[in-house]
């Protein structure tokens, strides 16, 4: 591999390593709020018990999240010494907010584990809402950079001089909406299908424990529950986030769907392949005008193909399978939300067949592969650009040379640190079975009528 390929992969497996992390330090927050609400509203002590267990691998994987961010923006500045001249100047704002952001999530997310039982109900949920709302602020702050690339606002660039700097047009830039909604959807979708994807596990394996049974129950048809809803919403903003391309990115419109030539009534190409010599999606189902209408909601909307420009412009071809399968794994997800509420509400079946339940159990790491998948068609589609229209990734790479042995070294620590978080949740919930805290939480209810009476 070139020098160029090399940085790209090392920052590149950094971020997809993050992610992860990243990804569901958002999510979980959320899927901890909904319970500590609903012990509030139905005095049920299971979802009192399923806030403080999620709190405790919250607390393991925000420990790998901020390491790894922190090596991420370590490589932003060693790599991409040319993106960082333009974003120090440009879009530095969304960092220095977003060090207030981690600011208020750490230390509520202290409060909140440490003091638990000393706070009073009201501030338990304060102090869980500010958890989430530093955590989903975070994201949101860091993935607007990515947004602006995308969309660049705020500068212009003249006889090579940065000038006419305006940071908060660059930081409401055109996309802005559109991103910072979908990070915080995808990210809500899979914190609450990794907690479906856990509880479905666990329920097979009690099968024959009716007690704690009933508590994963709960926490799988809340995990489906909201994965579903986000799932769903994650949808709508998917048809706007390809307006915004079609918009603004038409040659990555155009590489997700393997369109060469400009056409109205253009149609969506649902799976397959692209074939750069015969200029189609081999083996691929084509819904006709479909992709019109998803990018201008109407079905005679002009679609520029990738011939309308130099093909040193052009996006890789593979992204169309990203993105079919960004897009296939969305819809999956929605289809076993749906399921589940079918079987569980309509037909008033009290346990799931084994065979959905496995289903179930994917259904979170699948939510967790659909965020890469994104991620990866996000910054590959916008190829050959760092910038769009302003600067390429290889004008922007550090002149360095001879990464390998940084990126083999670092590859080694993101497993290192993967099998890490794998065995202290698994060895710490083994040592701390949840019937213990079940039974807990009964003599100490016991206690307490006794003492009232």
């Amino acid at each position: 591999m070139d020098d160029l390929v090399i940085a790209r992969s090392l920052f590149g497996t950094t971020m997809a390593f993050h992610i992860i992390f990243a990804t569901l330090g958002v999510g979980i927050p959320l899927m901890i709020l909904i319970s500590e609400l609903l012990f509030q509203r139905t005095k049920d002590r299971d979802y009192s018990i399923m806030a403080k267990r999620w709190t405790k691998a919250q607390a393991v994987l925000l420990g790998i999240a901020i390491p790894s961010g922190t090596i991420a923006g370590v490589q932003l500045s060693l790599l991409w010494p040319g993106f960082m001249e333009i974003i120090g100047r440009v879009m530095a704002l969304p960092f220095q907010i977003e060090i207030y952001a981690f600011f208020i999530e750490a230390l509520f997310m202290s409060i909140y584990v440490y003091a638990y039982d000393r706070l009073s109900p009201k501030m338990r949920i304060f102090s869980v809402s500010m958890v989430a709302l530093g955590a989903v602020a975070s994201a949101i702050l860091i993935t607007n950079v990515h947004a602006w690339e995308g969309t660049p606002a705020g500068f212009r660039i003249e006889n090579g001089e940065i000038v006419d700097v305006n940071p908060w047009k660059a930081f409401f830039n055109p996309s802005f909406f559109v991103t910072a909604t979908h990070v915080t959807l995808t990210a809500y979708m899979t914190g609450a299908f990794v907690i479906a994807s856990v509880a479905a596990f666990k329920m097979l394996k009690t099968r024959n424990k009716e007690r704690e049974f009933v508590f994963h129950r709960k926490a799988l048809m809340m995990g489906l529950l909201v994965g579903g809803i986000f799932s769903f919403l994650t949808g709508i903003n998917g048809h706007e986030s390809a307006q915004m391309l079609h918009e603004y990115q038409p040659e990555k419109l155009a590489a997700a769907e393997g369109l060469f030539e400009t056409q109205k009534y253009a149609p969506l190409a649902i799976g397959g392949f692209t074939d750069r010599e015969t200029e189609e999606v081999k083996f691929g189902i084509e819904i006709p005008w479909a992709l019109s209408f998803l990018a201008g909601n109407s079905f005679d909307t002009e679609v520029k193909g990738l011939n309308d420009y130099p093909e040193e412009y052009w996006p890789p071809l593979f992204v169309h399978t990203l993105f079919n399968a960004m897009v296939g794994i969305g819809f999956l997800l929605i289809g076993l939300s749906l399921f589940s509420f079918v079987w569980n509400k309509l037909l008033k079946k009290p346990t799931f067949p084994r065979w959905i339940m496995w289903i179930f159990v994917i259904s979170g790491p699948l939510a967790v592969l659909g965020i890469e998948f994104g991620w990866i068609f996000a910054c590959t589609g916008r190829q050959p650009w760092t910038i769009y229209r302003v600067l390429t990734t290889a004008d922007s790479v550090t002149t360095a040379v001879d990464f390998t042995a940084l990126f083999i070294i670092f590859c080694l620590i993101y497993v290192i640190l993967g099998l890490a978080v794998i065995l202290v949740l698994t060895y710490y919930f083994r040592r701390h079975p949840v019937i213990d805290e079940i039974n807990n939480q009964t003599i100490k209810k016991r206690k307490t009528i006794t003492e009232s009476t």
